[in-house]
């Protein structure tokens, strides 16, 4: 296989992302029974009855390299820490992405649209690899598109918008994978508990969709190593 510009062998980690597009990812997750309740991401309860057409949203989970001395080069992932003044999710960490606008060809050109907006990332530097199935979430009412790609040619990114976004960051790819940064994130309301995947990373919780997308993507990678499953509770 080589890079769509023809340029060489295509980079592995770019062939990984091709196979998996391909395979499909299981949005349910590995995390055991909470006692008492076992809801799967279809089965989640929710506060109010959604309206019968949700909305369509893609993200951008945009893997690439960086180097780390000499001829050394690791793996990171592109996040965003949302505003704290947003209403939905404030604070939260999440990949670039947003809602799909009427002049948006599909979840890939709204992706690319939202992570320049988000990033100011040059998205001609930006390989996309293809998409995964839309994964429901019911408290903003969204099918969430996750579009995979490669930072065939990285550049420079920050906030754009402080009313959007309070950061912008790569996260190590091997720092998700620790073991000692696996988590189990508990949200109880009513008397309900739901887990989820989660990463804690740098003083920084990724939890819930980012979480969940991170979780079932690095496992479909095959990259994921045993962890131990501490649950660490998170007030909504």
């Amino acid at each position: 296989m080589t890079e769509p510009d023809g340029a060489g062998p295509a980079h592995p980690v770019r062939t990984a992302l091709g196979t998996l597009v391909r395979a499909g990812v299981d949005w349910g997750w590995r995390t055991g029974p909470v006692p008492g309740e076992r809801a799967t991401l279809h089965d989640r309860p929710t506060s109010r009855t959604p309206p019968a057409v949700s909305r369509p949203a893609a993200v951008l989970v945009l893997l690439g390299e960086r180097p780390t001395g000499g001829a050394d080069r690791a793996l990171d992932v592109l996040l965003v820490e949302r505003a704290a003044s947003l209403n939905h999710h404030p604070g939260q960490i999440a990949f670039p992405g947003g809602r799909l606008d009427p002049e948006d060809d599909g979840p890939v050109d709204a992706a690319l649209r939202e992570a320049v907006e988000e990033t100011g990332l040059d998205r001609s530097g930006v390989d996309v690899v293809g998409t995964l199935g839309g994964l429901p979430l019911p408290v903003s009412n969204h099918v969430v598109t996750p579009v995979l790609a490669w930072w065939a040619r990285p550049s420079a990114v920050g906030v754009v918008d402080a009313g959007e976004s309070a950061a912008v960051f790569k996260v190590s790819v091997d720092d998700l994978l620790d073991p000692a940064n696996r988590r189990l994130a508990r949200v109880s309301r009513g008397g309900r508990s739901l887990d989820s995947p989660a990463f804690l990373v740098d003083g920084r919780l990724v939890w819930g969709f980012t979480g969940i997308v991170l979780d079932r993507v690095l496992d479909g990678l095959g990259w994921t190593r045993p962890w131990e499953q501490r649950v660490l509770d998170v007030p909504v």
